[in-house]
C-alpha cells in the first residue's frame, strides 16, 4: 500500500522557515517523481516543487524559486521541502504526492495519483 506521510508545519512570522518532510512507503522511491502541493481556503491546490531521485532532476514554481529548495535522503524514502523567507501567501494545506514518472513541466496534479493528508502552514504577518 503507498503510503506519504508530511510532517513539519505550522505557525511562523513572515520571514521565517519551517522544513516539511514527505516519508513514502509502498512503492520504488526511485521509480517515481514525487512533488509537494499547496491549496490555500478558495483556491485551486498548485504546484510547488517536485524531485525524482534518480537523476536529481528539480522543478519549483516561479512564486517560490530562491526562498523553498527541495531535497530528497533516498536511504530514508524522505523529501523534504526547506522554506525561507515565508510570506502570508505561502498560507496553505501542503500536500505531498507521488505517482509521475518524471517531474512534468507544468506541475498539475494530473500525473500524481497517491497523495498525504497534507499539513498545515500558516505565516503571520
Amino acid at each position: 500500500e503507498v503510503q506519504l506521510v508530511e510532517s513539519g508545519g505550522g505557525l511562523v512570522q513572515a520571514g521565517g522557515s519551517l522544513r516539511l518532510s514527505c516519508a513514502a512507503s509502498g512503492f520504488t522511491f526511485d521509480d517515481y517523481a514525487i512533488a509537494w502541493f499547496r491549496q490555500a481556503p478558495g483556491k485551486e491546490r498548485e504546484g510547488v516543487s517536485c524531485i525524482r531521485s534518480s537523476d536529481e532532476s528539480i522543478s519549483y514554481a516561479d512564486s517560490v524559486k530562491g526562498r523553498f529548495t527541495i531535497s530528497s535522503d533516498n536511504a530514508k524514502n524522505t523529501v523534504y521541502l526547506q522554506m525561507n523567507s515565508l510570506k502570508p501567501e505561502d498560507t496553505a494545506v501542503y500536500y505531498c504526492s507521488a505517482g509521475a514518472l518524471w517531474c512534468p513541466v507544468t506541475l498539475t496534479t494530473g500525473p500524481f495519483g497517491a497523495w498525504g493528508q497534507g499539513t498545515q502552514v500558516t505565516v503571520s504577518s
